[in-house]
């Protein structure tokens, strides 16, 4: 076994996925001679109350943990009271040791991957997918939390970015290539694995693009002052886009200028910088956005910033996006109306 070996997790999965009447899931293991050997097993429909999905880890077994099913997906609503706290992150990018880490340096979960944040909110501004190695563990560890965090009178809220969209339509430039090869060997392409017929894609398409959280506007690039002109709400935003999550060359397939709009590679919702990068956003036309969507602050991420975790434009917009690849490990929490930076320390620092 290599070096890089002992400190990779070897086990990708499972994926569940829908054929007729049936539940397949899949799960590869890569060996120590670079063989892949794929665990396969099935189910009648019938018996979904009874699938117990184990997401497992080969170089750390403590990492272990298991999921239940739940028996429907229903889309996420947009708009949602202040919470009293708030643990907010963005851009993990399947750099799951990182985010559980994260979750329990701050007392969010604990070892057992139990929900012990209360009726506080876990808000991720998007990215789930792309260049980290354990992808499909963070996906199924959200998948978890949100049914543990409901039960505590909690939520957590998944918001889609640029990197998840393009996963799902198939724009792979950034993927770790251990994936492709993964589906390769479960005889299937990689975007087989995020269909509307797969318990994951099923899931993903049930997220938002963007969600107002009591005075907060949370997404992942930001509003650009294209997007605001469109006059739609958070509610309409969401409803008119979510039907074309997965499209493939979608400004090309599609003639709705609103809909191209959305997800443009410059102004959209997932991809716009122009609150950090030129040409600026003027503040003015921030204060018209918060205005006309009655909110007080914009928190996004996509966009690494020296000085990230930070407040721009006067604290109207908080950017959260920090270099997870490169070991820069931060969050953000709201508790007692007050906004803090968060490390794997569990120290808080007051942002102002």
């Amino acid at each position: 076994m290599s070096h890089a070996q002992e400190h990779e997790n070897l086990i990708d999965g499972p994926y569940v996925l829908y054929q007729g009447d049936t539940i397949l899931v899949k799960e590869t293991k890569l060996s120590t001679d670079g063989k892949t050997t794929v665990y396969s097993h099935s189910i009648h429909k019938s018996e979904r109350k009874n699938l117990l999905l184990n997401i497992r880890f080969s170089n750390d077994s403590t990492k272990n943990f298991k999921v239940r099913l739940r028996d429907q997906i229903a889309n996420e609503m947009s708009i949602w009271e202040q919470p009293k706290k708030m643990f907010v992150i963005s851009d993990v990018e399947g750099e799951f040791d990182a985010f559980r880490n994260l979750l329990l340096a701050n007392k969010v979960i604990n070892e057992k991957y139990e929900w012990i944040f209360g009726t506080g909110h876990l808000v991720l501004c998007g990215d789930l997918f792309d260049r980290g190695m354990d992808v499909t563990a963070t996906l199924w560890l959200l998948y978890k939390l949100e049914d543990q965090a409901r039960e505590k009178g909690g939520y957590v809220h998944t918001i889609l970015g640029n990197h998840d969209m393009m996963n799902m339509a198939g724009d792979l430039r950034y993927l770790e290539k251990k994936y492709l090869k993964n589906a390769e060997a479960m005889g299937l392409s990689y975007l087989d694995l995020f269909t509307e017929n797969t318990e994951l894609g099923r899931w993903l398409r049930s997220k938002n693009l963007i969600e107002k959280i009591g005075e907060n506007l949370c997404l992942h690039a930001g509003i650009s002052v294209e997007i605001a002109k469109m006059g739609l709400d958070v509610e309409q935003l969401n409803k008119i886009s979510r039907p074309y999550y997965g499209w493939k060359n979608l400004k090309n397939a599609v003639s709705n200028d609103t809909i191209r709009s959305i997800y443009s590679g410059t102004i959209g919702l997932f991809w716009y910088r122009g609150y950090f990068v030129e040409p600026l956003i003027e503040e003015s036309a921030i204060d018209h956005i918060l205005r006309q969507f009655e909110a007080k602050r914009i928190i996004v991420g996509h966009t690494i910033l020296k000085g990230n975790v930070a407040f721009h434009f006067k604290g109207k917009v908080l950017a959260v996006d920090v270099n997870q690849h490169k070991g820069d490990h931060q969050a953000v929490l709201y508790t007692y109306k007050k906004w803090y930076k968060l490390n794997l320390t569990g120290n808080k620092t007051l942002l102002k």
